[in-house]
């Protein structure tokens, strides 16, 4: 379904939450070590969703992926390991200094990051985004881009 070269561009509609996972398991087969996907949506647009939909793809349970809002970073140790960042709480993009980022990035895992606008100038220069909207009330356009 997803291509690096030949489809650096996908937009789809997702019309639940099953459909929204079963998106990211197609997206998984594409992943590999140091790949970082920025996850980029309102409130509610199916971010953490999509991050469920990827832990299971790497044997992770999905009831253990939460929202790591509070606690910026959570790690998931499946076939990978995913990162999780929730980037929503910070306020300067400098305090990402603070959390030893490149300790994950591009490393033998895989960083999953919502809200990657406030990255800042730390946005890596190769990822994956993924661009979630609202249609209706359980309807989402989800749009893939590869940026590598």
């Amino acid at each position: 379904m997803l291509k690096k070269r030949s489809m650096p561009k996908v937009s789809l509609t997702s019309n639940s939450e099953e459909e929204t996972k079963v998106c990211a398991q197609h997206l998984a087969t594409q992943l590999k070590a140091g790949d970082i996907v920025l996850l980029q949506g309102d409130l509610g647009a199916g971010k953490t969703t999509f991050v469920k939909g990827l832990a299971q793809a790497f044997k992770v349970t999905p009831k253990k992926v939460v929202s790591p809002t509070f606690v910026i970073m959570n790690h998931y140790k499946g076939k990978l390991p995913l990162y999780h960042f929730d980037l929503y709480r910070l306020e300067k993009a400098q305090e990402i200094d603070t959390l030893d980022f490149d300790e994950y990035f591009y490393g033998e895992g895989i960083s999953l990051i919502e809200w990657p606008e406030r990255l800042g100038e730390y946005k890596p220069k190769q990822y994956y985004l993924v661009e979630f909207k609202h249609k209706g009330e359980h309807q989402r356009e989800i749009t893939i881009t590869s940026r590598k």
